[in-house]
């Protein structure tokens, strides 16, 4: 299992022609029940308006151009997220 990418980071994503960058991991559609690893919006434009916004899966990035700011909180908060993704793995399995 892959460790997630900290918000701020700027990928490219399985035949995108243009990068995104990440603001929210973990994120529930809106008009669903399906959970995606990330939310970004355009870079470098920025969240210009909600209906540019794109959720994927970490198997969706191509390329990653660069990776976001990481301290101590993200670390620990990347930790919980793992733990959620792992126990969400072994729920669905059962």
């Amino acid at each position: 299992m892959h460790t997630l990418l900290p918000i701020g980071s700027v990928v490219l994503l399985t035949g995108g022609a243009k990068r995104v960058m990440i603001y929210g991991r973990i994120q529930k559609q809106a008009d669903s029940e399906e959970i995606w690893d990330y939310i970004a919006c355009l870079y470098p434009e920025g969240n210009i308006d909600p209906n540019q916004s794109y959720l994927f899966n970490h198997e969706q990035i191509e390329t990653v151009f660069f990776t976001g700011y990481q301290d101590m909180e993200e670390v620990a908060f990347s930790q919980d997220i793992q733990a959620f993704k792992e126990a969400k793995q072994v729920a669905e399995t059962d």
